[in-house]
């Protein structure tokens, strides 16, 4: 469902993402990991049209996102690390308001925003004014907007930031569960994230890619199965104890 081929994108001198090519599935989790900087959100702007690469292609359900941008973003549901909100309207507002925009037929409207309100578990708060919410349900309302319109593609960038362990824990079960007809891609700094939701995983640093393999073969390249010692060890290229790449 998603294809990425030599994908490059430079800034000036810096080569923010450096000739990258992988692939996924439905039904695969993908773990995108990488220390910052890596080009790991600059990867997923480009899967979802905010930016152009400088060379190379991707594509989204057979589609190129150059050459079919309207196409691919009516497929792919997008939660950014800052999801743009708008404070001064509800949470039902703001759900109305992207229903709106992905063109939602008005009669499934109401349907479709409860059913994401149930999903995220919005229903407390659905008359507050985003201002009023904390980081965490401004999250969860990223999200929830992310799925409206019932993707084929997920592009989650740090979906479980600023949520407590019991919000995490219910956002990762619910990751798991979309992941059966859809393709995920979820962006995250939380190793132990990787473990308990992705079925694959890869690593990226300075633009490149450096693993591409299951979460399990990442933590058999240390003796003591530390996930931490090996990202450390991939994305630095440092020697560290215990661990064989």
């Amino acid at each position: 469902m998603i294809k990425v081929n030599q994908l490059a994108k430079n800034y000036g001198p810096i080569k923010a993402v450096n000739n990258l090519t992988f692939s996924a599935k439905k039904g695969d989790v993908l773990g995108f990991l990488g220390p910052n900087g890596a080009g790991k959100s600059t990867t997923m702007k480009i899967l979802t049209g905010f930016i152009s690469p400088s060379h190379g292609d991707a594509t989204v359900c057979g589609l190129s996102v150059e050459d079919y941008p309207i196409e691919v973003k009516s497929k792919i549901g997008y939660m950014p690390e800052n999801a743009p909100l708008y404070d001064d309207m509800t949470v039902l507002d703001f759900l109305s308001f992207i229903a709106d925009l992905r063109e939602i037929p008005k009669a499934a409207i109401t349907h479709k925003i409860q059913e994401v309100l149930d999903l995220c578990a919005l229903n407390g708060v659905k008359h507050q004014t985003i201002e009023t919410l904390s980081k965490g349900f401004k999250r969860r309302l990223s999200l929830a907007q992310a799925l409206i319109h019932d993707p084929e593609v997920l592009i989650l960038d740090e979906p479980t930031d600023g949520l407590d362990p019991n919000q995490k824990h219910d956002v990762r079960e619910l990751i798991k569960k979309l992941s059966h007809n859809k393709c995920i891609i979820l962006s995250t700094h939380i190793l132990e994230e990787v473990e308990s939701v992705c079925n694959r995983a890869i690593i990226i640093s300075n633009g490149e890619k450096k693993f591409d393999g299951t979460p399990e073969e990442l933590k058999n390249k240390s003796s003591e199965h530390k996930l931490d010692d090996v990202f450390r060890a991939i994305t630095t290229g440092e020697s560290v104890q215990g661990v064989n790449l």
